[in-house]
């Protein structure tokens, strides 16, 4: 990928490490998991500390684990990016809303993350920044083409094979104006509604969004048996960066 132009600090990150890893099986939740000798939310607030985007980070995790959890993205901020920590909601939405209360001024821009994808790069971080800050849309989703066969279904039985050439994958960092956000929340919230992702907010609000493709690699954790993914990732690269 190029490098993109300097936006140093134009941006600020809500990282989502709110929910309590039912499916993974954890009691500490899997932003506690270690992989690769940090924890998933370790590896997670790295990525933005090391992003030139990125000037301030909002944590929204559990109620009543904030210092646990402060403590744990402390350790990975090397480059000393100021972090903020609020709790989170019922909901993903809810949290998203917190996080989002919680950006500070001065920020335009706010890049929303989930807290279960350690993989994810300053670079990838950057870019999706970047093209929101250069282009005549309100959105940015990091993700990438769908490959496998998509087939719509009863529960059971196959109703219709889709034409995969007109999806994508939606990941995170999925970036936007601080002002279209926190609108089409407060928009969905006055209708009672509620989506699976922060895109999904703005485009029901009427806002253009752009696919940006990233990694595959850009995983996230959401059974244990990922955390064996995760740390055959983690370990190629480190080996990539010693030769």
């Amino acid at each position: 990928m190029p490098s993109p132009a300097p936006l140093p600090a134009s941006a600020c990150a809500v990282i989502v490490a709110g929910g309590t890893g039912e499916r993974f099986g954890s009691a500490a939740g899997k932003q506690m998991v270690r992989a690769g000798g940090r924890s998933v939310l370790a590896h997670t607030t790295a990525a933005f500390d090391d992003a030139i985007t990125i000037g301030h980070v909002v944590v929204v995790c559990s109620p009543g684990r904030v210092e646990e959890y402060r403590q744990e993205a402390l350790s990975a901020c090397i480059s000393g990016t100021p972090l903020a920590f609020v709790s989170g909601g019922d909901t993903r939405g809810d949290s998203v809303a917190n996080g989002i209360r919680a950006i500070p001024d001065g920020f335009n821009m706010v890049a929303v993350h989930d807290g279960a994808r350690p993989l994810i790069t300053a670079q990838v971080i950057d870019l999706a920044v970047e093209a929101l800050a250069t282009e005549e849309i309100d959105g940015v989703v990091v993700g990438h083409p769908l490959y496998d066969t998509l087939k719509e279904t009863d529960g059971t039985n196959v109703l219709r094979t889709a034409d995969r050439t007109k999806y994508w994958i939606a990941q995170t960092p999925q970036v936007f104006s601080v002002a279209t956000l926190r609108a089409a929340y407060d928009r969905a919230h006055e209708a009672g509604w509620s989506g699976t992702d922060d895109a999904s907010y703005v485009e029901a609000a009427g806002g253009v969004v752009r696919m940006l493709e990233g990694p595959r690699s850009n995983l996230k954790v959401t059974v244990a048996e990922d955390i064996e993914i995760v740390e055959a990732i983690l370990a190629n690269r480190e080996r990539r960066a010693c030769t």
